[in-house]
């Protein structure tokens, strides 16, 4: 049985074509509110669908971020092939130097030996590595516990060397006047080092004291001197 619309018998007939245009006018926003929902409801499963699609993304980005840091931390070589392949990292000194200060599961022994390679995209991952320490107003040991603490120094010698070269320029820049020269630094920072191994390794028996030092400082520094006069004969 179909609805009856009631008029009232007394309205006029103006008055009627209006009650009818009101009526014409509500059914009409009705519809419109029920257009408005459809849309909004098709609007939102669309997005729910682009959220479930980049969370997927995420999870799939993060998985192969996992992978190549275990790939890094294995052959630190492979490792970055691994994650500029997969558009994880961009092959630049600077976005390299980034994913190694950060050091998110990355080994610390890996790092070392990756910083301390010798070819020259290496090194200069290196200074960029190093650029990234802010050391104004330390003094060196802080300077150096700061640095030592984003990675292991590898156990070769040439690898050290390099690294203390590229830490003295930094401290020199970031604390100027505090030494003469870079070199001045870097002996004094090499020194550190080897006094800190001798102190706290067990297998050595015979502890340097501050008198001998002292003079393997100046014995270091005279012999830097001895080198750069040769170099520029």
């Amino acid at each position: 049985m179909e609805d009856t619309i009631f008029v009232p018998a007394d309205l006029t007939p103006e008055e009627r074509i209006e009650l009818e245009n009101i009526r014409r006018r509500k059914q009409e926003l009705l519809e419109e509110i029920q257009r408005l929902r459809d849309e909004l409801s098709e609007a939102m499963n669309e997005v729910e669908g682009l959220e479930a699609n980049e969370g997927s993304k995420t999870l799939q980005r993060n998985r192969k971020m996992g992978m190549g840091r275990k790939k890094f931390n294995m052959d630190p070589k492979k490792g970055i092939v691994y994650l500029q392949e997969n558009e994880l990292l961009r092959n630049t000194p600077e976005d390299i130097a980034r994913f190694l200060y950060k050091g998110e599961g990355l080994n610390k022994t890996a790092i070392g030996d990756y910083l301390g390679e010798r070819d020259d995209f290496n090194i200069s991952v290196l200074h960029s590595f190093v650029d990234l320490h802010e050391f104004t107003d330390l003094n060196l040991v802080q300077a150096l516990r700061q640095f030592l603490w984003s990675f292991r120094l590898p156990g070769e010698a040439q690898k050290i060397d390099r690294m203390m070269e590229a830490f003295a320029q930094r401290y020199c820049i970031c604390n100027p006047g505090v030494f003469q020269s870079t070199d001045t630094c870097y002996v004094l920072s090499f020194a550190v080092i080897m006094l800190n191994t001798s102190l706290h390794n067990p297998n050595v028996r015979d502890k340097p004291g501050l008198d001998r030092f002292i003079s393997l400082i100046a014995f270091e520094m005279s012999h830097l001197r001895s080198q750069r006069m040769m170099g520029t004969i």
